[in-house]
């Protein structure tokens, strides 16, 4: 069951800026052990990491202008958490991290859960509802952090389970089955006005008999818009998705901007962004000619984009949808860019709705900004991701 609770911020974005945005394109291993996943690297996945929470930190690149923050599917190890937050606890006000933790299990959530009360009262009560019923302490659990650091300073973590898994955490062993989260915080910032979610990978697809996701977040929007008049901002949705432009997505984006059977005024200016792992990822089970990459940002059609088609991304309408596309590459890469009020924009002078600030590729221990002639060269030849070996974007000193 797919339940929206609302969560309220005291969050205060700058007037008449755009917000910015920087989405993660990073490698991951996962392997298969005891028939669940876990992080063949977490050494490796924490290095990276820290590198980008200190890069933000020290503000290179403009970066000090970053509000959101995301990370794909399964990057943070469960034992660098603490550490992570150290840092996510350093950031400027206003500002928010998504980030998937690496695969635990349900009695660790559970002591995350219980840990950060306060801001997961209604998650704690399922999971504990959940445990109630059998003895499913050891069922894993693939979940993401949300961390708000809020106005006055204070932060704030959330954490929500994924609601269904993927075919590779799918078994026949019901004590290795993934666990389902049920609750998913619609976060509602004030005074700024700003509502946004964030999903995990096949989350955004899903739906049963009953049930379909997608469909309780636009009835969910539209509630919002009628009692307030606000809508739902930005949907995120991070990944470690070895078939980003999968149908199964595509179709779900026809659905949520097409309006085709009714009109959706809380979801009609909504920005979706999918943030993916990149093209040196490499997840054991991944079909083959599986290919990372390729995070997006999609808006409905009435914000034309220009049409661009670069080296490190490119502008379309997802092969006819009733949407528009940035569609980035697939290689490793931290992708800066605006994400505007569109009710503060005047359609008659504002052609670019959305602008790309910055790229930046990894280069030893740090990240170095892409610059104008890189980004118009001629794109070279991507060998296929199912023939790549495990990527180290940080080399582990000895």
């Amino acid at each position: 069951m797919f339940q929206i609770v609302e969560k309220k911020l005291l969050i205060q974005f700058p007037l008449r800026q755009h917000l910015h945005v920087l989405a993660c394109q990073i490698p991951n291993t996962l392997e298969r052990h005891n028939l669940v996943y876990r992080l063949a690297q977490p050494e490796q996945n924490w290095r990276t990491v820290r590198s980008i929470l200190s890069q933000v930190l020290e503000g290179h690149g403009n970066l000090k202008k970053t509000n959101f923050l995301f990370f794909p599917e399964s990057s943070l190890p469960y034992e660098n958490l603490d550490d992570a937050l150290a840092l996510l606890a350093c950031l400027r006000p206003n500002t928010v991290t998504v980030i998937g933790l690496g695969p635990i299990t349900l009695g660790d959530y559970r002591s995350l859960l219980q840990r950060y009360a306060e801001d997961n009262g209604e998650a704690l009560e399922s999971v504990l509802e959940d445990l109630d019923s059998g003895d499913i302490e050891s069922l894993p659990v693939n979940c993401c952090m949300i961390t708000v650091k809020e106005d006055d300073g204070r932060l704030r973590v959330f954490f929500q389970a994924k609601s269904h898994p993927f075919v590779g955490e799918e078994t026949l062993d019901s004590d290795h089955y993934l666990y389902r989260g049920k609750i998913f915080p619609l976060f509602r910032c004030q005074p700024s006005c700003f509502n946004f979610m964030a999903l995990i990978c096949i989350d955004y697809a899903y739906r049963d008999l009953y049930q379909s996701n997608i469909n309780v977040i636009i009835e969910k929007a539209n509630q919002l818009f009628f009692e307030t008049r606000q809508k739902l901002d930005l949907l995120a949705v991070i990944e470690c998705n070895p078939k980003p432009e999968h149908a199964a997505f595509g179709d779900v984006a026809t659905g949520f901007y097409g309006e085709y059977l009714a009109r959706s005024p809380g979801v009609n200016d909504t920005v979706t962004l999918f943030c993916n792992s990149s093209q040196e990822t490499v997840c054991s089970g991944a079909p083959p000619g599986a290919g990372f990459g390729h995070s997006a940002v999609l808006m409905h059609k009435s914000h034309k984009l220009r049409p661009v088609n670069m080296v490190e991304y490119s502008t379309d309408d997802y092969d006819g949808r009733p949407l528009c596309r940035l569609r980035f590459g697939a290689a490793t890469r931290l992708y800066y860019f605006s994400l505007p009020f569109f009710h503060a924009l005047d359609p008659r002078a504002t052609r670019t709705p959305v602008k790309v600030h910055a790229i930046f590729r990894p280069e030893m221990d740090r990240w170095v900004r892409i610059s104008g002639d890189e980004l118009t060269c001629t794109a070279p030849h991507m060998e296929s991701p199912a023939a790549k070996t495990t990527a180290n974007v940080f080399p582990i000193k000895a």
